[in-house]
């Protein structure tokens, strides 16, 4: 085995994958960004899910969020729903896994907030359920998926936004998932504070 050939393929393919989604993907970015910023200018919020890398991308997301991306600026209203412990352990235990998200979106989401839902197969339960939730509760959604999309490219409503990385590998799907949270926080940023020189 090569081991350098083989890790350069991943590069490789890296590489071309970002090129080929960039076509697909830079026009509803653009729209998740307008539909976030439109959320956080009426003082609504920004809830985001997902699970293992797709939880971390959501934890990710909404510490650039509050914390910065790449410059000074006001906090923006995010919440990663993947990171209290006692709240998903007392979900999952008390009622299903399924709902961990779910219930948490009830609790927090209001009409105008945006639902960040993120999963590279589009099958994960607990992220169609809370879907659902924000369906209810008058929220728009911003799905992150891979692969055809899955169940949350069919349930997804007008308005929502779906931003389907075309690919079958979990790893890629992963990297450019993060490359367009990148966009996302960019774009609020420049849309907000104006374009950097």
């Amino acid at each position: 085995m090569n081991l350098v050939a083989r890790i350069s393929s991943h590069f490789d393919e890296s590489v071309r994958l970002k090129q080929s989604a960039a076509e697909i993907l830079a026009a509803p970015i653009a729209d998740a960004v307008d539909l976030m910023v439109a959320a956080l200018a009426s003082d609504r919020k920004i809830l985001a899910c997902g699970n293992g890398g797709s939880a971390a991308d959501a934890q990710h997301f909404a510490a650039e969020l509050i914390g910065r991306f790449e410059r000074e600026r006001p906090e923006l209203a995010a919440i990663a729903l993947t990171t209290d412990s006692s709240i998903l352990t007392a979900v999952a235990n008390d009622y299903r896994f399924d709902e961990i998200f779910a219930k948490q979106v009830r609790g927090l989401g209001q009409s105008g907030d945006v639902l960040v839902g993120i999963s590279t197969s589009g099958n994960s339960a607990n992220v169609i359920a809370a879907i659902e939730s924000a369906h209810d509760r008058g929220m728009r959604v911003v799905a992150l998926t891979g692969r055809d999309g899955g169940r949350i490219g069919q349930m997804l409503q007008a308005g929502d936004v779906h931003l389907c990385v075309p690919h079958q590998r979990t790893a890629r799907i992963q990297e450019v998932h993060l490359l367009i949270i990148h966009c996302l926080c960019d774009g609020i940023d420049a849309t907000l504070l104006g374009e950097q020189d």
